[in-house]
Formats: C-alpha cells, sequence, structure tokens
C-alpha cells in the first residue's frame, strides 16, 4: 500500500506540473501531505517529517540564494562582457556554433563535478548571447542539462561518492569500467548539440553582428556596470570558486561572505545595493522558495517510508529466471528513476536491495552500482524535481519545469541508453 501511494505521490506531482494545474511550489507541498494524510500519517508527524526535510534541503536554499545573488552582482558589473564578445565573434552569429560551444564549454566547466557551480557559470557566460541572437532558451538549459551528465560520473561527484560508499567499493572499480561509456555519452550529447543548433540555424539563419554588449543594455543596466573594477572581481570570482572545488569552507557560508563583499566593493552607496537586490529578488525568491519546498516533499516521502516501500516493490518485479537482466533493467531505468528519487533515497534505499539481490543470483553487485550511475541523478539530475541544481538551472534560463522536462528527457533517455550500450560491450555491465 504505501509503495502504491509512495508511486501515486510521484506520478501525481509530475502530470499536476506538466499539465500546469499547479505551480511546482504548490505541488511540492500539497500533493506529499495529501498522500501522506492517505498513508495515515498524524498531522504531528507528518509536521515533524515536513521539519526534518527543511532543515535537510537549508544549507543548499542558503547556498542558492547567495549564489544566485552573487553571480547576478557580477553579471551587472560586466565581469562576463569580455566573455560573452569572445564568444559572439567566434561564433560570428552562427546559431549552431552557439549551441557547440555551450555544450564543450559546460563538459569542461564539470570537470569538477559540482553541478550548481557549472550552471551558474555557463549560464551567466551564454545567456546574454542566446538572448541577444534571440534563441530559445529551452535549447540554452537543455543542451547545458545534457552536457554535464556524462561528466557527473567523475568519482569526485556527489552521486558517484554515494554509489561508492553504498557498494563498499573503489573509485577505480566503479569509474574505471564506466569510462568507455562516459566517452560514448559525450560523443552523443555533442551529437545532439549539433542537431539542437541546426534547428535554431534553420529557424534564426546566421546573424552577422558586430556585436557591442553594452548597445543592448538599459540606463539602469548600463549604471550599474563596474568596468574599472573588472580586475578584482575577476579574481574574487576565481579565488571563490577555488575554494569552493577545494572544500576549503562550506558552500553556503561561503556565498554568503562572497555575496556581502561583491555588493559591498561593487556598490557601497545603500541605494545601489538596495536596487541590485530588489533587481534580483524575483529570481532568488523562485530558486530558494523551491528548494525549502522539496525539502517538504523529500521530507514526507522518506519519512513516512513510502521511498522504502517502492524500493522494494521494484525488485519484486523482476521474475528468477531473468534475474540476469538486473544490471541491464538497472541502467535503462535509471535516468528515469531520477524523477521518482533523491541520490540518497536511491543510492542508500534502493541500490542495496538490488545489490543484495544481483548476490542472491550470482550477479557482481558492482554492476549494479555502475548501471545505476549511467543515469541515475547522473543524466538525470538536471531534469529531476527532487535535486536543487535543477531549479537553479530553470531559473537561470527562465524557463518552466515541465516544459523543460519536456524538452530535454527524450535527449536525456538516449544519453543512458547510449552509455549502456557501450557499458554493455565493454563489460562494464553483463546481460
Amino acid at each position: 500500500m504505501l509503495a502504491l501511494l509512495g508511486f501515486g505521490t510521484i506520478a501525481v506531482f509530475l502530470i499536476l506540473i506538466i499539465t500546469k494545474r499547479l505551480s511546482v511550489i504548490t505541488a511540492l507541498v500539497i500533493v506529499p501531505i495529501v498522500f501522506g494524510l492517505l498513508a495515515g500519517v498524524g498531522v504531528r508527524e507528518l509536521s515533524e517529517m515536513m521539519l526534518n526535510g527543511i532543515m535537510q534541503v537549508a544549507p543548499t536554499g542558503i547556498l542558492l540564494f547567495f549564489a544566485v545573488l552573487y553571480f547576478a552582482v557580477m553579471l551587472d558589473t560586466g565581469l562576463f562582457d569580455p566573455v560573452i564578445r569572445l564568444i559572439i565573434r567566434q561564433v560570428k552569429g552562427d546559431p549552431l556554433k552557439v549551441v557547440m560551444g555551450t555544450a564543450l564549454l559546460t563538459m569542461i566547466v564539470h570537470l569538477d563535478g559540482d553541478g550548481t557551480a557549472t550552471f551558474m557559470i555557463v549560464i551567466s557566460a551564454f545567456l546574454p548571447v542566446y538572448k541577444e541572437l534571440k534563441m530559445d532558451r529551452l535549447v540554452l538549459a537543455g543542451i547545458v542539462a545534457l552536457s554535464v551528465g556524462p561528466l557527473h560520473l567523475v568519482p569526485w561527484s556527489g552521486t558517484s561518492a554515494r554509489a561508492i560508499a553504498t557498494m563498499n567499493s573503489t573509485a577505480s572499480e566503479m569509474f574505471n569500467p564506466n569510462v568507455p561509456a562516459i566517452f560514448g555519452g559525450i560523443a552523443w550529447v555533442l551529437f545532439v548539440a549539433y542537431i539542437l543548433g541546426r534547428n535554431e540555424r534553420k529557424r534564426l539563419g546566421i546573424v552577422a553582428l558586430d556585436y557591442d554588449h553594452h548597445t543592448s543594455l538599459n540606463d539602469e543596466q548600463r549604471s550599474f556596470r563596474r568596468p574599472k573594477l573588472i580586475l578584482v572581481n575577476a579574481a574574487m570570482t576565481v579565488a571563490l570558486i577555488i575554494t569552493l572545488m577545494m572544500g576549503w569552507t562550506p558552500a553556503p557560508v561561503l556565498f554568503v561572505i562572497a555575496s556581502c563583499f561583491a555588493l559591498l566593493i561593487n556598490y557601497p552607496n545603500l541605494k545601489d545595493q538596495q536596487r541590485i537586490v530588489k533587481s534580483h529578488g524575483s529570481n532568488i525568491f523562485m530558486v530558494s522558495s523551491m528548494i525549502f519546498a522539496a525539502g517538504i516533499f523529500s521530507g514526507i516521502l522518506t519519512g513516512s517510508k513510502m521511498i522504502e516501500a517502492m524500493a522494494s516493490s521494484l525488485v519484486s518485479f523482476i521474475p528468477e529466471h531473468h534475474a540476469n537482466w538486473l544490471p541491464l533493467l538497472t541502467a535503462l531505468t535509471s535516468m528515469p528513476s531520477s524523477l521518482l528519487f533523491t541520490p540518497d533515497a536511491y543510492y542508500f534505499g534502493v541500490i542495496p536491495v538490488l545489490s543484495e539481490a544481483a548476490q542472491h543470483y550470482q550477479i557482481d553487485p558492482l554492476e549494479i552500482g555502475r548501471a545505476a550511475l549511467l543515469g541515475q541523478m547522473t543524466v538525470g539530475f538536471p531534469l529531476s524535481p527532487l535535486t536543487a541544481s535543477t531549479f537553479l538551472l530553470i531559473g537561470l534560463c527562465e524557463v518552466d519545469l515541465g516544459n523543460h522536462q519536456k524538452f530535454v528527457f527524450k535527449w536525456a533517455f538516449g544519453t543512458t541508453i547510449v552509455m549502456t550500450i557501450v557499458a554493455l560491450l565493454t563489460g562494464s555491465i553483463h546481460f
């Protein structure tokens, strides 16, 4: 019963947001509350689950609140203007080159395995380019989402770290056999980037641009520019990214401090600071509020044991005489399961059950871990409503979650299929 209610919660939530019957924030809160009550959870217990969920995502919510503010300030100061001009000169107004460049830069930046930092850096640089060329922002969100997928299998990403810990294995055991699959995924993403870019080129044509970024600014935006402080802002941003990658300071604390210094250095006048914060307040609110709403969603599903029940029910559907299909089925369902399970729920809840079943059928349990990494919260995390990074991505690109999911799902599933085929051919998993 709990499993049915859990799957029902996910299904109703997805239907409501894709059909736009409810906003994402409303659906994230109302739907799990209703199904939690149907599961027989008391109001007091339900409240405790919601509070636990909010507490778990609080650091992420704070991180995104101040991270969005920091990079918004850097955009306002004109820090990325030289990069934008360089990109425009190289692509020469060709949407195909823009999309291909977006994919390549995203992959390079995402070598650190941090989705949040990747989205902020890449989109901050490319969003003005897409706007200037009147390109579809769904393409920007989609190609960035696809490009981080294969690279998110690096052993230092949070998802891989969970898989390694759960399987009690080493980074080399989980990562090395999947390297050919990663390259297969990269090739697929570049192919998709070519298709999407070619479609945009057909729609818009190649625009001959003599690009000066300042010509697209209004008077207020121009007043925010701080060209004399560009080296200071660049040094501050590089230091922030290095500190973030090295883990010297907790990320939420780091961005709280960095955003305050960014405001103080660039806009020492209090009225200017208020104008900057007010101009970005709507975007900051939307991104941050959805994080806390997602905390309620995951808190109820976890606290009510619905996720645990869903994991057990998945295993029961596999007939014993088809047990050798387990790694393949895990791989093929890994990306879609990102819409159902948080990374913690999947790798600490579902994977132990699946690996135990694999051992029962004399299958190497490490294959289950490697198969899961071919999609679950790697390829799938940038379109999952259960991760904070998704809301950051769509917030920065100014697109709707339902539209983003409909646009990118088939391409992301294609990434997992290609990676699964390569994994089978190279022996990372067996069938």
